[in-house]
């Protein structure tokens, strides 16, 4: 059994091979930052590869164990900082994730950080079938270190067709941090989004986002949801879509996707949440939306930190066509 650890000696993943009584065994350490949560939810954050449903199914098995306990409730709240180890059946255990030489746009890289212009069209974490391919399998090959932290570093994802900038923590202690930046909505990440309809001001969206009551792989805003903020800026108005800023104060699964949807302005090529346009519109393949600035506060040197990324070609090339309609309206 391989234990990989970081440099203070704690556990936070070990190599999948048989251990306990033909199970494959996988330990972690609960972050200081998930006190108070509970046991399946910091299980599923740690183990994203994972399912919520297949962990849950393990929790109740009595293969987890907290603190060389065995543990058996869903509901049960972390202190932070307990040591978990899974054991499961090797049959019913996910692959192991395999690095892959995936070329990476690495915009700015240091001991702690690393910060990657995502391209559309690149899933950031495995899963529902995607287990090759991804961003995370791309970051393990290059810098194998990152196996030793919780999701190889990635504190914060973007849409498989949305582009732009990300950052992937390098080390456990840089992870935390970046995680604690997040919640203290600090980390400012602000997005280029083209919607359908035309926004006649600047605005600010407070509804909370939760799982669609009836469409199970769409979020929505619903009463009891998390609390959900997105701050839109009116850039250019063009004949029937407009160009905004949007900035995040928090982060929910498609949080722009969903707020600008609910204002009755969804992304121009969004295929989960947009519609017909009331008007003759481009074609565009992806939701127009690109993550194209990122600023926090350096975890080992304190200093703050900023970082831009231009448009990609396609919404470009979407902005110009966008343009020439406007010309030809005139």
């Amino acid at each position: 059994m391989t234990a990989r650890s970081n440099e203070n000696g704690g556990d936070y993943t070990l190599s999948l091979d048989e251990d306990w009584c033909g199970k494959s065994v996988e330990r972690l350490r609960v972050p200081e930052t998930e006190a108070g949560e509970r046991l399946d939810a910091v299980l599923a954050r740690l183990l994203p590869q994972h399912s919520r449903s297949r962990l849950q199914g393990w929790i109740r098995e009595g293969v987890l164990w907290v603190d060389g306990s065995v543990e058996t409730s869903l509901k049960r709240r972390l202190k932070g900082g307990e040591a978990l180890e899974l054991a499961a059946e090797p049959e019913t255990r996910l692959p192991i994730l395999t690095p892959e030489a995936i070329p990476l746009d690495v915009v700015y890289e240091d001991r702690a950080l690393l910060v990657i212009e995502k391209p559309a069209g690149l899933v950031v974490h495995p899963g529902n079938g995607n287990w090759q391919g991804t961003l995370m399998n791309g970051l393990l090959h290059h810098d194998p270190a990152l196996a030793r932290v919780p999701r190889a570093g990635i504190v914060h994802r973007l849409d498989k067709d949305t582009s732009g900038l990300l950052v992937v923590a390098r080390t456990p202690e840089a992870q935390t941090d970046l995680v604690r930046q997040l919640q203290a909505r600090g980390v400012r990440r602000e997005y280029l989004a083209v919607a359908q309809g035309e926004i006649s001001r600047d605005g600010r969206v407070e509804a909370p986002i939760g799982r669609h009551p009836k469409d199970r792989i769409k979020m929505a805003v619903v009463q009891g949801g998390k609390p959900a903020v997105t701050h839109y800026q009116v850039l250019r108005r063009f004949a029937g879509a407009t160009l905004l800023r949007c900035r995040l104060e928090t982060g929910r699964t498609h949080q722009i996707r969903v707020h600008l949807a609910h204002l009755g302005y969804p992304l121009l090529g969004d295929p989960v949440y947009g519609r017909n346009p009331r008007r003759t519109l481009p074609a565009f393949a992806r939701q127009a939306l690109h993550a194209a600035r990122l600023g926090l506060i350096h975890p080992e040197s304190g200093a703050a930190m900023a970082w831009e990324a231009p448009l990609p070609e396609d919404m470009r090339a979407l902005l110009a066509t966008l343009e020439q309609q406007n010309a030809g309206d005139a």
